[in-house]
């Protein structure tokens, strides 16, 4: 061990800059801060998406379309995907909110809606919140009930 190889213990010193300490520290005076505006102040917070004065990104880009707060957003899922989980023997006749959740079809907080694509070949008897025209009458056309919650 000699002169030119020793460091302090790792974790022993600081990287931070201590400002504010006088001038000795190099950090003094304007504490890092700059000479005046706003930004030398104390307290000072800068709008979200303020560039200075000049007309902020949201404000230049064209708005368009309309997005119905309203609206009731389903999750769809096909009559396939309903006879899959019958093929694969997840499921034997009920088809309900639980059941769709333990294979992962859906979310916690989902509503859903069953739609038309392929075909059912086993009665099933489906609880969900909505069904589309021709999904309801595949269901009943296989013997199955649809009942809507």
């Amino acid at each position: 061990m000699s002169l030119n190889n020793l460091k302090p213990a790792e974790g022993s010193t600081k990287s931070r800059k201590r400002i504010a300490r006088g001038q000795g520290s190099g950090h003094g005076g304007t504490a890092t801060r700059g000479h005046k505006g706003a930004k030398s102040r104390s307290g000072y917070k800068s709008k979200i998406g303020f560039e200075g004065g000049q007309m902020p990104l949201q404000r230049r880009v064209p708005k368009f379309g309309f997005r119905n707060f309203n609206r009731v957003e389903y999750r769809g899922l096909n009559l396939d995907t309903l006879q899959q989980l019958v093929d694969n023997k997840k499921v034997t006749d009920t088809i309900n909110l639980e059941v769709l959740r333990e294979n992962g079809l859906i979310a916690k907080n989902d509503l859903v809606k069953i739609l038309g694509r392929g075909e059912l070949k086993t009665k099933l008897n489906v609880e969900v919140h909505a069904y589309s025209k021709t999904a309801k009458e595949a269901i009943e056309a296989a013997g199955g009930e649809a009942k809507t919650l």
